[in-house]
């Protein structure tokens, strides 16, 4: 993928719908990708002096469910626009009793459990396998476990996310295994983006606001399974405390940041 000479905004964040409003005067660009349009026209502005685009990953009005988001047009959009740093922020349950609602956690590791999902930019030659290994950026995590201490948000600075494909919700069977395995999340739309991001070359953070428990540890243990309402209900104040995270995190960035091995990751990956 070709460097953009001029880029356009330095940080890139995928939020939810209706989260555009945080970047007010904003810029307005739609751009075509050669895996199609992103899933909402990119917003570009200026946040403590730097340059910052948004998409909401699933549409301006939510019209694309976990398995039909356009991560790759999503990611080449940002990319074509000079984007460095990409923030992922997103919904996501509890799998331990400890990582209570209202809890932020900026993942260390993944598990994916999606099926059939575009995942790679690399469709065509050179065959390319990237290291993913520890699959989010080791200078944006640290970076992001402050920002969200600093907004006054109990955070978990580790955990493993476990993707599933969704839209539906786990089975309390899936609950209890994905639990036993000593994971902290659950998610929807984690991957593939996280891998995309480390293919275009991006450094990549997620930040999981845990809206609640999921389906239930065991059959016994008491939880209410899951439901759409209870999960807006803790996504407002979550979003709230966010926005004031991702202001921090974006106002202490660099405006020139390091090399980080990130920025590498196609090189001697390709066949």
């Amino acid at each position: 993928m070709a460097r953009v000479p001029e880029p356009r905004a330095l940080v890139g964040i995928f939020g939810g719908s209706g989260f555009e409003s945080y970047l007010e005067d904003a810029e307005e660009l739609e751009i075509e990708t050669p895996f199609g349009p992103s899933a909402a026209a990119v917003k570009i502005a200026e946040i403590h002096g730097k340059r910052v685009a948004f998409i909401p990953r699933h549409g301006r009005t939510h019209e694309f469910a976990p398995h039909r988001v356009p991560y790759r047009a999503n990611v080449w959009a940002m990319k074509s626009l000079g984007v460095r740093k990409l923030v992922g922020p997103c919904a996501a349950g509890s799998l331990q009793r400890h990582v209570e609602p209202g809890t932020f956690v900026v993942c260390d590791q993944l598990v994916d459990r999606t099926k059939g999902r575009g995942d790679t930019l690399f469709d065509e030659p050179p065959v390319t396998h990237i290291s993913f290994a520890d699959p989010y950026c080791p200078d944006l995590r640290p970076r992001a476990v402050a920002a969200c201490r600093e907004a006054g948000v109990t955070t978990l600075e580790s955990g493993t996310v476990v993707v599933i494909e969704g839209p539906r919700f786990s089975t309390r069977a899936e609950s209890a295994s994905y639990s036993s395995q000593g994971w902290e999340v659950i998610n929807m739309t984690q991957h593939p983006e996280a891998a995309l991001a480390r293919e275009a070359e991006m450094c990549y953070v997620n930040i999981s606001l845990i809206t609640d428990f999921d389906a239930g540890f065991s059959e016994d243990s008491g939880i209410t399974p899951v439901t759409v309402d209870e999960i807006l209900a803790v996504f407002k104040g979550n979003n709230e405390r966010l926005t004031v995270a991702l202001e921090a995190l974006v106002r202490d960035l660099p405006e020139d940041p390091p090399p980080c091995p990130c920025n590498t990751a196609t090189q001697g990956a390709q066949v």
